[in-house]
């Protein structure tokens, strides 16, 4: 949805009617109504939904009148992209900026002012239905309008995970990718929340293995460059031993080294299929994304593409000209 098909006159009248309408009943203002422009996109997984948004700077308050006239019933938790907001509820107040992390209830009344100075406002929304958390809501009220850092510990993983969100909207998704994606964000909310707890013994131990497994998967994405990533190097570094390890992958389509091997091999095609990057060495790519040397490479490619590195360059060089 995006405010520029809107006249302007009328712009923030329309945005306001459609978060009230689409996410739940807020009371929306604005300093320079006449100049607001918005755009949101919400996408489904499974049982929760993720949501993102670009905005001018408003204020959005729920009061006991709007819950009373509709409350979806959840938590929402946003990753600040850009700008800073402030928001107060439960007693608590917070300011966050980009990178941070903050935690609030539809059920219970709120008051979110963005900071007009700043410039517009971008951010992912995670919208969980108060059901599907496995902590308790009187643990939960700690954490509401408090800033939670996004740059350590699993807030880090969890926004990492929300960004890469970002970037599949408009995406097609089978229902049960989504339910799958969804059930991976609501494993890495609980975590992160329970960290900040510090009740982290509280989680079913379903829910730690699940948390476990997501940061193990971005810390695999982060060092793929790394020719010492193995099994060995990723159980010591989140301490836990290699049978562990590979207990955690029993149940996925794939074990951890066959994960490895599949992400650095779908790098290296991407490379090797982008023209700008025709001047790079082959083997020169490999090294980059960790292969220990060409033949490797060059088999591995070979058994998972059908065709040798060299030969899948030259058939996208042409393709590329072809479509050019």
């Amino acid at each position: 949805m995006s405010s520029g098909e809107v006249p302007a006159g009328e712009r923030f009248d329309w945005y306001a009617d459609i978060i009230s309408r689409e996410v739940m009943p807020t009371a929306l203002s604005s300093e320079r109504p006449a100049d607001f422009q918005g755009e949101a996109a919400v996408l489904d997984l499974g049982e929760l939904r993720v949501a993102k948004f670009d905005l001018s700077p408003l204020r959005s308050r729920r009061t006991p009148a709007m819950i009373r006239r509709g409350d979806p019933e959840q938590y929402q938790l946003a990753l600040l992209r850009q700008g800073a907001t402030s928001m107060s509820q439960h007693r608590n107040e917070c300011t966050v900026g980009p990178g941070d992390l903050m935690l609030w209830d539809t059920s219970r009344p709120s008051d979110n002012a963005m900071r007009a100075g700043t410039g517009r406002v971008r951010a992912t929304v995670l919208m969980l239905p108060r059901t599907v958390m496995p902590l308790r809501s009187q643990r939960l009220d700690q954490l509401l309008a408090r800033r939670i850092p996004g740059d350590r510990g699993m807030a880090a993983i969890l926004a990492s995970f929300m960004t890469s969100l970002d970037e599949v909207h408009g995406s097609p998704f089978e229902p049960e990718a989504s339910s799958r994606l969804g059930s991976a964000a609501v494993d890495l909310v609980a975590a992160c929340l329970a960290q900040h707890l510090d009740s982290e013994s509280r989680l079913s131990s379903e829910v730690r293995a699940q948390a476990l497994l997501q940061r193990i998967n971005a810390f695999i994405e982060h060092n793929l460059g790394d020719p010492e990533l193995n099994p060995s190097a990723i159980a010591a570094r989140h301490s836990i031993s290699v049978r562990s390890l590979h207990q955690l992958f029993r149940d996925q389509e794939e074990s951890v080294q066959a994960r490895i091997r599949r992400r650095r091999l779908e790098q290296c095609r991407a490379e090797l299929a982008r023209p700008g990057l025709g001047a790079h060495r082959v083997h020169a790519i490999a090294a980059r994304w960790g292969f220990s040397g060409p033949v490797v490479f060059s088999r591995s490619f070979r058994e998972a593409y059908g065709l040798s590195p060299t030969e899948f360059r030259a058939l996208s060089v042409k393709e590329s000209c072809t479509e050019g």
